[in-house]
């Protein structure tokens, strides 16, 4: 196809932390861009403290797409996130403008990018009898799937119970491995040129950052929301729930961490989530790096130079 049909599709990644937002908005207003969110944590309602979602007092008139779009106790997947951003990129285009995706979900990008394969549907009674497994035996879903798919369990933490049943699933109804399906008649995107963006700050100032930045997720009333949440009904077993932060305010609602301890738990698990986030993106390709903050001046000065001769080279 002529690359100059193609729409350009400006795409900021990095780790939690490294100021992806910022970069996507400032892009965003220079080339007449909206912004669609690639961030698993954003697109449920009512999780805004933990999941930094940028207010709409701060968007600067600029539309952002694909936050608060499914209520907390909804499955959604990778697939689900695919086919919802690729209507939403299409409208966008449709428009004349461009979209920008910003987000640190490596999995949900190459979703959308590359396309998954048509795993079998979810089989409910097989699900039901995991769950009963996992209830009783904690962990042990994933011990099976170690023995099962190391591939895929290797790729899984232990901790992400919806991953590994899932991939425990597709293995007992297909008799193979989730690793060896990854290929089978995957859709590409088609109709638009993607231009990797990824931050990537000094290690020792973008940790420094990550602290402070949860120490004033927890000063803004993080707690506080759990308890709300709860109170509105939200399941204590809800998606969001198993995420940085509001694990581990859930457990201070129950009293099995204290303030301080939750504090401390945060703060390093999210050093070390930033740390996975890097390794997967860097396995991307095409990837223009930025070596610092998408807040930087310099930093948004070197993308917009390359997102703009993109935009030039397709004549929008």
């Amino acid at each position: 196809m002529n690359e100059r049909l193609l729409t350009p599709l400006p795409i900021v990644v990095g780790p939690t932390g490294s100021g992806k937002s910022d970069l996507a908005l400032r892009i965003a207003l220079v080339v007449g861009g909206e912004i669609v969110n690639c961030d698993s944590l954003q697109v449920y309602r009512g999780f805004n403290i933990g999941t930094a979602k940028v207010p709409a007092a701060e968007r600067q008139g600029i539309p952002h797409h694909l936050i608060d779009v499914i209520e907390p106790a909804q499955l959604f997947t990778a697939g689900d996130y695919a086919r919802l951003a690729e209507a939403v990129l299409r409208e966008i285009a449709g428009r004349g403008r461009i979209p920008v995706l910003a987000g640190g979900t490596g999995f949900y990008l190459r979703a959308l990018l590359d396309g998954l394969f048509p795993g079998p549907s979810r089989d409910e009674t097989l699900r039901a009898r995991l769950v009963r497994r996992e209830e009783s035996r904690t962990g042990s879903l994933h011990r099976i799937l170690k023995r099962l798919d190391p591939a895929a369990a290797a790729r899984i933490h232990p901790n992400d119970k919806n991953k590994t049943m899932r991939a425990l699933e597709v293995r007992l109804i297909e008799g193979r491995p989730l690793s060896s399906l990854f290929e089978r008649g995957r859709a590409p995107l088609t109709g638009f040129r993607p231009i990797k963006l990824g931050l990537d700050p000094p290690r020792e100032l973008l940790y420094a950052r990550l602290n402070a930045r949860t120490s004033a997720i927890f000063e803004r009333g993080l707690v506080d929301e759990v308890r709300q949440l709860l109170a509105a009904g939200v399941s204590r077993g809800a998606k969001p729930f198993e995420s940085l932060g509001y694990k581990q305010a859930l457990q201070v609602v129950e009293g099995s961490l204290t303030l301080e301890q939750e504090l401390e738990s945060t703060q390093l698990e999210t050093r070390r989530y930033a740390k996975r986030q890097l390794t997967w993106f860097r396995k991307e390709h095409d990837v223009h790096w930025l070596p610092g903050f998408g807040d930087d001046p310099r930093m948004q000065a070197e993308a917009l130079a390359i997102v703009q001769r993109e935009v030039a080279h397709s004549g929008l």
